[in-house]
């Protein structure tokens, strides 16, 4: 085997895109789906986005945890099928073509045609297809774009098709007439989720009217109204039968008015000192029955026949208005079913909606027709005032429901819609729900949980056209109806034959002959809601019944799907209510749930604003690698937000895949000069793991495979949060503690075989990492595999051209060792305490100093550190260790302080008295604590939870000290002149070592080293050079020599100015005379 070179400088963008060129090659994915046929499936369903805008970070994220844990199924033994969906029906499309073509309402379809407005819709459905293609496969994400499923697919629709004769013929679709929330933008109702996906804050008109009495036009009743726009349809007024009410005269205006007693405040700042005489006090159901004069003379007829009067209903609350509610029944839901139970109007057809499809007063209401009803508010506002019948007009600011395509405000109004029952199976629901496993779990037991206990029927029917047309046949009483659930069913019974297409104008003008002698059945006009086509994905994808049966009843229901924390109200639920309804089954097992992702300020992502980085510009920068590991190593994945910050993924660059390359790329170069020094050819031998008795490596090893197990329990309970974290950690200690602590192993400093042990337990590392890594970070796994791989001399596999072939490792309980577990952990304890002593005394680490002294009562504390006393003195750069349980001999002192919170929490009155009593202890006190873990203070018995035990050691002179509850640890900071030599002495060794990665070269490269001195106060850097020569000369394995021995005509390879303790420098490298660059 040749010499494998890793460059020294990575560009991690550029990686990425050459190993996407290798897969395409190998056809990588594809690839890895034959060599898993006949596994075990894992299900996956992949919720549909829309392709008539780009993928966003929200997108990303939702894509990154789906290939994560598909991924992963694939690689510990599933065949896992992954197929790319298009939601290409619906609002989002039909309101790009309305802008386009400036469409304003119903008309203006009518004109064009239905069959060149869905042409319209159809042409521009995969827009951006290739844009979404090329960015999730930038990401590295695996998954079929070519056999994907589209919502506009006649195989799809037809499978929607038969969802809902299912349902329909067990009787749990129906017509109805309902206030839903509508969208005047678009010109249809929506769902109640959907109008719960887009609120913000509004500001509308706050106005009180006067509705004089009729049999005494001197009183008027005060009604309050943030939507003036329907008061020309007022049919009534309600108040609250159990509340009380006042008759006052206004001492202003000499008005009288009536309204409730505890919402004077609507019309005095100050009630107690307003000027108002109070008349006469009343209930509520006093007021029932009473007749008005009607606010306006468009439905005054009705006057007498039930409308105009005052009626009773507990929905009136205290909490705002004036207690006496303006009753418009087309225009919201506690108004109509008010009023149609006051007989203020007899059913659905007796309703006053003078509103046109797009908003729009029609003339029925003269004085405003062909105003849209939100410019109408000023102007009623205006001619109410004229009339004195405006008593209070202020603005209010409240919360309100927009449309989320066209983010207008939505309306409540009354449409005859269809619904699919859902009231009727909370308890089925939450049944199901309860069978299911979420990540974060209290999304399903609260949000999702709480949502469906009160979930109401569902809206199902859109009054639009691009859309799977709603498959009822009807007459024009609606008393014979009929339900098709397949296209042959619709060819039998029509005699139509080779439909080929189903969209509104493919199948319209298709009829049924009545079978009750009511001529031609037609079709209803709407088109279902495209959350029901994507709530029946898992049937309509495999075209299921028609195809696919077996391997749809194998896989149902799915293992897996992800989506955001929004979806619960959405994709999630959809799903639930049909798979409740078909199977009484949940359509899926396990299911993680994602927060939103944000701009850096906490605001919403924006377009308009640009306060976002763009997600390819950030994957060109750094790599799709790093941001799939910033996405999922954050809170989002816990269904909380993320401010997403792109120095955050430039800082996870610096701090983990830098370090991690940087550990690979020394493997292959101590591999390289093992071959050149010892002509020994590496190969991997994983049985030669067994056989070393290094504490480091056998540290590392046990760490690695506790690392697998926890991968595979975590995975399995698909907390990406939790494993994560615990990769990256062992990134930290290979990169930080084991190679940091092994260079002069891995180099070949105590022999040839030492070093191929050590290099096998780097190699066991950096192998298990790139295999457990792989799911989440897929590019550079697969580059450090590409060359791993040819050192190892049996991967057992058939295919073992791409890591994403190979299975994930099982953990080797044999490698477990929880002695020098914990020990490693008390030398880290003790090695970061120096650190932070150096820190404190501003003492760089290359400065060695004298001693260091580790205080421990516990033996076995004592002894593990003495197992690793070579490696502290390395590494702390120190000159001995004393290592002792003699507290008395350095001074140590004990102390005891009260847990101030705790007492005050646990004692109350008397933490005051306690606290005051335990300023001063003996050294009685102390020891008896120390032993029994009791005191008595102040006439209390105070525990651990009381007291705390403080360890101080009182500094004297140079030492300093750090502790903790188990150890102290004091260092001599005391600093000689050959100290501080040596210490120089490493800074010249640090910048040799600097500039060799700088200028790319490999450990097997020889190379002379010259300087030339160009600044140098009191000759200190001169003196180094000269008095260290034997320091530097073993840590180099060569000399540094001044620029005047450098041959003429010597190759230079690389000449820069350095800087050490204010003395400047000039490092030269040559090539070694008569040998050239490997």
């Amino acid at each position: 085997m040749s010499n494998i070179e890793v460059p020294a400088n990575i560009s991690f963008p550029k990686e990425e895109e050459r190993i996407q060129e290798f897969w395409k090659e190998i056809d990588a994915f594809k690839t890895s789906l034959k060599l898993s046929e006949g596994r075990p499936p894992f299900s996956f369903y992949d919720g549909p986005p829309f392709a008539t805008g780009l993928p966003h970070y929200g997108h990303l994220l939702a894509g990154t945890i789906k290939d994560t844990v598909t991924r992963y199924a694939h690689q510990t033994g599933h065949y896992v099928e992954r197929r790319f969906g298009w939601d290409t029906h619906g609002l989002p499309v039909e309101y790009e073509i309305d802008k386009k073509l400036g469409i304003k309402g119903p008309e203006d379809v009518k004109k064009m045609g239905i069959e060149a407005y869905n042409a319209e819709c159809r042409a521009i459905v995969m827009r951006y297809a290739e844009e979404w293609e090329s960015t999730v496969t930038r990401m590295g994400r695996w998954i079929d774009f070519k056999n994907d499923y589209k919502t506009l697919n006649p195989s799809f629709m037809e499978s929607v098709w038969w969802v809902f004769k299912q349902l329909y013929e067990k009787d749990q679709v129906y017509r109805g007439f309902r206030i839903l929330p509508y969208s005047t933008a678009i010109c249809t109702s929506l769902s109640n989720f959907e109008a719960n996906q887009n609120y913000k804050d509004a500001i509308d008109p706050s106005v009180v009217v006067s509705f004089p009495l009729k049999n005494d036009p001197e009183v008027s009743l005060l009604a309050w109204t943030t939507t003036p726009w329907t008061l020309p349809s007022n049919l009534a007024l309600c108040v609250n039968p159990n509340f009380d009410y006042v008759k006052i005269k206004d001492g202003e205006s000499g008005k009288i008015w009536i309204l409730m007693e505890k919402r004077l405040e609507i019309l005095y700042k100050d009630v107690k000192k307003a000027k108002f005489t109070v008349l006469d006090r009343m209930k509520g159901s006093d007021l029932k029955g009473l007749e008005y004069v009607p606010l306006f003379p468009y439905f005054s007829h009705r006057q007498g026949q039930g409308s105009f009067v005052v009626v009773n209903d507990t929905y009136v609350t205290e909490e705002g208005g004036t207690g006496v509610v303006h009753q418009a029944p087309a225009f919201g839901e506690d108004d109509y079913r008010v009023c149609l139970q006051n007989k203020v109007i007899k059913n659905e057809s007796d309703l006053v909606c003078p509103i046109d499809a797009v908003g729009r007063f029609t003339k029925e209401v003269p004085d405003y027709a062909g105003q849209y009803i939100k410019d109408a508010d000023k102007e009623i506002q205006k001619d109410l005032k004229k009339r004195e019948r405006l008593i209070r007009q202020t603005q209010f600011s409240h919360s309100y429901p927009f449309c989320y395509r066209s983010d207008t405000p939505l309306i409540y109004k009354a449409v005859p819609s269809w619904f699919v029952r859902v009231s009727n199976i909370n308890e089925k629901l939450l049944a199901n729900n309860d069978q299911t496993y979420w990540v974060p779990d209290f999304v399903k037991d609260k949000r999702f949980a709480n949502w469906l206990a009160d979930a109401r029927d569902w809206n199902i029917s859109r009054n639009r056209y691009w859309g799977t047309p709603i498959p009822l046949w009807v007459s024009e009483d609606f008393e014979e109806i009929v339900a098709i659930g397949s296209v042959a069913e619709l060819e039998e019974l029509s005699g139509v034959t080779g439909i080929t297409d189903l969209h509104r104008d493919s199948i319209d003008h298709i009829t049924i002959p009545s079978k009750k002698g009511k001529g031609q059945l037609r079709r209803v006009e709407e088109v279902f809601d495209c959350w029901f086509e994507s709530g029946s994905m898992p049937y309509a994808q495999q075209h299921y019944p028609f195809e696919n049966q077996q391997k749809f009843e194998s896989t149902f229901p799915a293992d897996f799907i992800a989506e955001g924390l929004d979806q619960t109200r959405g994709w999630f639920y959809t799903l639930l209510v049909l798979s409740t309804h078909l199977f009484d089954r949940p359509p899926f097992k396990n299911v993680i749930v994602n927060g939103l992702v944000l701009a850096a300020d906490g605001k919403k992502m924006s377009k308009r604003l640009k306060n976002y980085p763009d997600p390819n510009v950030v994957m060109d920068t750094h790599g799709a690698d790093v941001l799939r590991l910033y996405l999922i190593n954050s809170p989002v994945v816990r269904a909380e937000p993320l401010r997403f910050k792109e120095e955050g993924v430039k800082e996870l660059v610096a701090k983990v895949f830098l370090p991690w390359y940087n550990a690979y790329r020394f493997f292959f170069s101590q591999v390289a000069l093992l071959k050149k020094e010892h002509g020994i050819e590496y190969k991997y031998n994983e049985t030669a793991l067994n056989t070393s008795t290094n504490v480091m490596d056998r540290w590392i090893l046990a760490n690695t495979q506790r690392l697998i197990a926890f991968v595979h329990q975590e995975m399995a309970a698909y907390r990406l949060y939790t494993v994560v974290p615990r990769l990256l950690k062992l990134i930290d200690e290979l990169t930080n503690w084991y190679v940091r602590f092994n260079r002069k192993r891995l180099k070949g400093d105590n022999g040839p075989e030492d070093a191929v042990q050590a290099l096998d337990t780097l190699y066991e590392v950096l192998f298990t990492l790139v295999k457990t890594m792989s799911p989440f970070t897929p590019h550079i796994t697969e580059s450090m595999y590409q060359n791993l791989r040819q050192v190892h001399a049996n991967l057992g596999s058939t295919d073992t051209r791409s890591v994403h072939f190979l299975m994930m490792p099982q953990a080797k309980a044999e490698y477990f060792n929880a002695d020098i577990e914990r020990a490693v952990a008390r030398m880290q304890t003790v090695i970061e305490q120096v650190r932070v002593i150096r820190d404190k005394k501003t003492i760089p680490l290359k400065t060695p100093l004298k001693e260091l002294i580790i205080i421990n009562a516990d033996s076995q504390y004592l002894e593990d550190i003495k197992a690793f006393e070579s490696y502290i003195v390395e590494e702390v750069n120190v000159r001995t260790i004393t290592v002792t349980s003699d507290e008395k001999a350095y001074g140590v002192k004990y102390k005891i302080e009260t847990d101030k919170k705790n007492i005050g929490i646990k004692y109350k009155k008397d933490a005051a008295k306690i606290n005051a009593a335990a300023k001063d202890f003996s050294e009685v006190d102390i020891a008896k604590f120390v032993k029994t873990r009791e005191l008595e203070v102040a006439g209390f018995t105070l525990g651990e939870e009381d007291l705390k035990i403080i360890r101080y050691f009182e500094n004297a002179g140079d030492y300093e000290a750090e502790f903790d509850r188990e150890n102290l640890t004091i260092l001599d900071c005391t600093l000689d002149q050959n100290l501080i030599q040596e210490g120089l002495a490493r800074e010249v060794i640090n910048r040799i070592q600097r500039l060799r990665k700088k200028a790319g070269l490999q450990a097997t490269d020889e190379i002379t080293y010259y300087y030339e001195l160009q600044k140098d106060p009191q000759n200190e850097l001169e003196t180094v050079l000269s008095q260290q020569q034997p320091f530097l000369s073993k840590s180099l394995k060569q000399d540094v020599v001044p620029v005047s021995q450098k041959p003429a005509g010597a190759q230079v390879i690389i000449a820069e100015e350095q800087e050490v303790n204010n003395s400047t420098f000039v490092l030269t490298f040559t090539v070694m005379r008569d040998r050239s660059l490997a």
